[in-house]
């Protein structure tokens, strides 16, 4: 280990100062609690100073800091903290793949996974026809499953969006809800139309549900259907009954691909065996097509916390 004080300047240019600094320079306070060295942004030179071992850590983080805010891409401190584990080589090059970033149009930043598990998925995703997503909540899930199915529909691999829920919270309860049955249903569907805005403008995105381009609609619309043509989502899959599930599944047209995400730790059915999660889990594995995806907390990407929270709760149930 090197005692020895220096100083390293990493060039900034093309990259956006705001998203590297990030509110207040939270994401620069983050790499200097982080690593234990200065940091500080002048113009288009980020400067790093401190014992040599310590700037040699700091480096390649900074430089995926700055790769990161150049593609216009998010940036936290929780980011910083996840690049810090998985610095990549020298170069600020970490482990996840260049070709799972999406530049969706009409939105200014590209999306992309934040860590390998999540590349994985969306590369699982691109190859097969059918994928199940296994993880806990904040992993990305649903979000990257929208973002392939936008890209898709952008790409005209295919004409619609299909996304449906389980709305079993509502149980029987729906008629007492004022409304028709999609205002009835539609809070049970917001975390779908959330995702939808975040990569779409929102006038996009009402004429696509104008159109019908994108639908959204509760599991129980898909009986009787055949969806061709379409990317299809079934978003919540471990409150899907096992009959559900194999309805939802014989739904698949010619040319469609179907992701399904779920939690086995967050079943609100009756009893965890009628889950159609677990059932297909079991049924379909090792059929060529279908892909199968575990992630776990390490690909949460929601506030640092949460990761603990997962663990925690996985902890006292004996999952762990």
């Amino acid at each position: 280990m090197s005692d020895e004080h220096i100083t390293q300047r990493l060039n900034a240019e093309g990259a956006d100062l705001l998203t590297l600094a990030g509110v207040n320079d939270s994401n620069l306070v983050a790499l200097s609690r982080i690593t234990g060295v200065r940091v500080s942004l002048r113009g288009d030179s980020l400067t790093l100073a401190g014992p040599g071992d310590a700037v040699e850590r700091a480096t390649p983080v900074a430089q995926r800091m700055l790769d990161t805010a150049r593609q216009q891409l998010t940036l936290t401190p929780d980011d910083v903290q996840r690049l810090s584990e998985d610095p990549g080589d020298g170069n600020g090059n970490g482990g996840i793949p260049g070709e799972m970033r999406l530049a969706l149009p009409g939105v200014r930043r590209i999306i992309q996974p934040k860590t390998p598990g999540q590349a994985e998925y969306m590369k699982l995703i691109a190859e097969n026809d059918i994928v199940v997503g296994i993880g806990p909540a904040g992993t990305g899930k649903t979000y990257l499953a929208v973002a392939m199915a936008v890209d898709a529909l952008a790409r005209k691999r295919v004409r619609r969006i299909v996304l449906a829920r389980p709305a079993v919270e509502a149980g029987e309860s729906l008629g007492f809800l004022p409304g028709d049955m999609q205002a009835k249903v539609d809070p049970y569907l917001r975390p779908l139309y959330d995702a939808l805005d975040d990569m779409m403008p929102a006038e996009r995105v009402q004429k696509a549900l104008e159109t019908r381009t994108i639908e959204i609609a509760p599991l129980a619309y898909m009986r009787g259907r055949t969806l061709a043509d379409a990317f299809v989502i079934l978003d919540e899959s471990q409150n899907a009954t096992g009959a559900q599930m194999k309805m939802f599944l014989t739904r698949l047209g010619v040319n469609s691909k179907a992701v399904i995400t779920g939690d086995k730790t967050q079943i609100d059915l009756p009893t965890r065996e009628h889950s159609g999660l677990i059932e297909v889990e079991r049924i379909l594995r090792g059929i060529e097509g279908i892909g199968f995806h575990y992630l776990t907390e390490a690909d949460v990407i929601r506030h640092r916390l949460v990761r603990d929270i997962i663990k925690a709760y996985a902890r006292d149930s004996g999952m762990e």
